[in-house]
């Protein structure tokens, strides 16, 4: 059944699962050219969320087909600046860990696993959930062969990670132009893994956001917020808060666009069989790229099909979901020694 996404519930709960319809109405989807098709159900790990172009009703894999440009935003753009598909993921506010899957042909969106479980990311006082609409940028790979000179350690073997700092909630499955605005240069359990910031450019604040000194005069707080949830983010489940590159400062919007080029050539080395991996480790199955990696339009409806039928209702989440973690780093202990 094809859907357009369904913005997240705050009140009720709801994690952002797509609603049934006849039509991709949702002004979420870039040029309202892509439709999320659904199979099993929400918040289980039957539940796939794949992806189809109305304009040539075929499957589309969200890592490899969908464009890493959006052509329409960055030609309308003064600056001449490259406006970007971004693959919304997790709206903000929630807390179920949805992903593009790599391993599975035509990669579609499933929510992560842990100890045989659907993942909820926890969460850390003060914050519920994510605190951006967090997705990934297409067409992009940070190759775990490749050691950064910045983080030194290699890659993540997923897309570029991005966090749209907007106003409006996204729902999973949304296809949104962004604009970047700088980088955070996350190293996570010896990996790296960078962290664009970015804005819708449709967003209200969209003219007046242009880099980080503008996010800090117009969203105060929301830098340092951000270093400090993904720095103690998987600290509840036992593990010691994450390090940085860079000595935990941002890199700006120039660095970040280096960072995008950079990934983008890894990804096109991979997609096209120059890099080798393991199909069961990232499979680069396509139906737009006519490389060693495309298949038929039949073949992509077959692997769609073979999955459970979507089920409408989404699973109940358990209450334990919403429970709050209170982190208190070295730094923090130490002004409150001073201060008692």
């Amino acid at each position: 059944m094809a859907t357009v996404p369904k913005k997240p519930d705050t009140n009720s709960g709801e994690q952002g699962a797509p609603k049934p319809s006849k039509a991709p109405q949702s002004q979420d989807n870039e040029n309202r050219r892509y439709e999320v098709v659904e199979r099993g159900q929400i918040h289980t790990l039957s539940y796939r969320c794949y992806f189809r172009d109305v304009q040539t009703n075929t499957i589309v894999s969200p890592f490899h087909d969908i464009p890493l440009v959006n052509d329409q935003y960055t030609s309308a753009a003064k600056n001449g600046e490259n406006v970007y598909n971004m693959v919304v993921e997790v709206p903000r506010w929630t807390n179920a860990k949805m992903e593009i899957n790599k391993q599975m042909k035509l990669n579609p969106l499933v929510q992560d696993v842990k100890n045989g479980k659907p993942r909820f990311v926890n969460n850390v006082f003060p914050y519920h959930g994510y605190l951006w609409n967090y997705g990934a940028l297409p067409q992009t790979w940070e190759d775990p062969n490749h050691i950064d000179p910045e983080t030194q350690t290699g890659g993540d073997n997923d897309p570029l990670d991005v966090c749209e700092i907007g106003t409006t909630l996204h729902a999973t499955g949304s296809i949104v132009p962004v604009k970047v605005l700088g980088v955070l240069g996350l190293i996570d359990e010896g990996e790296t893994d960078w962290k664009l910031l970015a804005i819708d450019v449709r967003d209200k604040l969209a003219a007046e956001i242009h880099d980080l000194d503008d996010i800090e005069k117009k969203l105060p707080g929301l830098l340092d917020a951000t270093r400090r949830w993904f720095k103690y983010y998987k600290v509840p489940t036992g593990k010691p808060p994450n390090k940085f590159a860079m000595d935990e400062k941002y890199g700006d919007r120039e660095f970040a666009k280096r960072v995008i080029g950079e990934t983008r050539k890894y990804w096109e080395k991979l997609a096209a069989g120059e890099t080798k991996v393991e199909e069961k480790v990232c499979s680069i199955a396509n139906t737009t790229l006519n490389n060693r990696g495309t298949i038929k339009k039949g073949d992509a409806d077959k692997i769609v099909e073979e999955n459970e039928k979507h089920h409408a209702e989404a699973a109940k989440l358990d209450s334990s979901v919403h429970q709050l973690f209170y982190v208190c780093d070295e730094e923090d202990r130490s002004n409150k020694e001073k201060k008692f």
